[in-house]
């Protein structure tokens, strides 16, 4: 499974590789997720989309079959109504209405969805939802510049634009860079000029493997991922009072900095607790479920709480991992993901388990011993393992036996 720093880089390639591929449109073929669906969703769907309440008509843009039924003609746009209505000079059969409030389609836009008839009006589902597909690495003209696979994306795509790679960069704006993306911080002076001293053909690699070993990256990546989970030293509600949380940023920080496999970061902030002989560090990992903004309002109601802390959590959860959101399904079926609400609230249930005060003061729960009390702990758990491992008692007994 992969850790924490593949994670990351792996987003990153995905965003570099996303980039490129978007920006290539006009060379391929329209896809109905990227490039036809917003425009519909924008202009369309708020009359022939997949909500039907107040919608006097039977056509469904989302849908495939409701849309080949009398609008579209996939392969011959000339003969889809679609394109009669999108290319229409009439206000009274033109698509949008200008009653609606839409902003009419825009000449590229009508073009676009015209080709996209022409080529078989396909529709996928959400890109989110399909299989992945690994695309094929693109064979720039120049092979100089390029390393790697993701230099060839980028390579690809700065070829198509006119663009040349610029100039490597000196030692002193790489070692700047390296320390800003993996430290938060500047190089030092000294370390600078060591960097620039250093001619070794690995010079770089070397400087990378030293500054992700640095327990500042633990810090500078954790600062995200405390983001994402809400992290806060406050109660957040009514009167915002502070709260002892910071047991779990240091977790966070320790997890980067060992490069935790991330399905284990992921298990132990769930549900670290419930795991066989959890140690202190998993407990203090299940934390995450207390991260939420809680009231201490005198007036506020228990059950009312209960409820608005389960669908954070659920909200939480899902955007987090799963790179969604379901908040819409806390009060109906998704109008456009598959989620409903019996969904929402079956992952809901998961944190039923979860023991808090719903509201007032949260409770310190797990008692966290200093430095001093860990070490004498660690000493008395060496003399048990040494007692133990030394038959005291069966030798008394056989001496007992002797003496009768």
């Amino acid at each position: 499974m992969s850790n924490v720093r593949t994670v990351y880089r792996t987003f990153l390639f995905a965003v570099v590789v996303t980039a490129v591929i978007s920006s290539g449109i006009a060379a391929e073929l329209v896809q109905y997720g990227r490039d036809i669906r917003p425009i519909l969703s924008d202009r369309c769907f708020t009359c022939h989309g997949p909500d039907r309440r107040g919608q006097e008509n039977e056509l469904q843009l989302d849908s495939h079959d409701k849309a080949v039924e009398s609008a579209i003609v996939p392969g011959k746009p000339a003969q889809s109504e679609l394109i009669a209505r999108i290319l229409s000079d009439d206000e009274t059969t033109v698509m949008p209405p200008p009653e609606s409030g839409r902003k009419p389609l825009t000449a590229a836009e009508k073009k676009l969805i015209e080709q996209w008839i022409a080529e078989g009006a396909k529709y996928e589902e959400h890109w989110a939802y399909a299989s992945l597909e690994r695309p094929g690495v693109p064979q720039p003209k120049s092979t100089d510049w390029s390393q790697n696979e993701i230099d060839a994306f980028v390579l690809a795509r700065m070829e198509i634009a006119g663009f040349k790679p610029s100039a490597h960069a000196d030692r002193r704006t790489l070692i700047r860079r390296l320390y800003f993306d993996l430290l938060g911080v500047p190089p030092t002076p000294e370390a600078v000029q060591a960097f620039v001293n250093d001619n070794s053909p690995d010079a770089y690699a070397k400087l990378v493997d030293e500054l992700l070993k640095d327990e500042r990256f633990g810090e500078r990546m954790a600062m995200y991922w405390l983001d994402l989970v809400r992290y806060a030293d406050t109660a957040g509600y009514h009167s915002d009072n502070a709260r002892e949380v910071d047991a779990f940023r240091d977790y966070v920080i320790q997890s980067f900095n060992d490069n935790k496999p991330f399905d284990q970061f992921t298990i132990e902030q769930l549900a670290g607790d419930l795991l066989p002989e959890a140690t202190v560090m998993q407990k203090i990992a299940s934390g995450y479920n207390r991260l939420l903004q809680t009231t201490e309002e005198g007036g506020a109601q228990a059950k009312e709480y209960t409820a608005i802390y389960q669908a954070d959590r659920v909200r939480n959860l899902s955007e987090v991992w799963l790179a969604t959101t379901m908040a819409c399904c806390q009060c109906h079926d998704h109008k456009y993901d598959p989620f409903t609400m019996r969904d929402f609230y079956s992952l809901g249930a998961f944190f039923a388990d979860v023991s808090e005060v719903a509201v007032g003061r949260q409770p310190a729960n797990l008692r966290l011993p200093t430095e001093e009390e860990t070490a004498e702990l660690s000493q008395i758990a060496q003399n048990l393992t040494a007692a133990k491992q030394k038959p005291v008692a069966a030798e008394a007994l056989q001496a007992w036996v002797s003496a009768q």
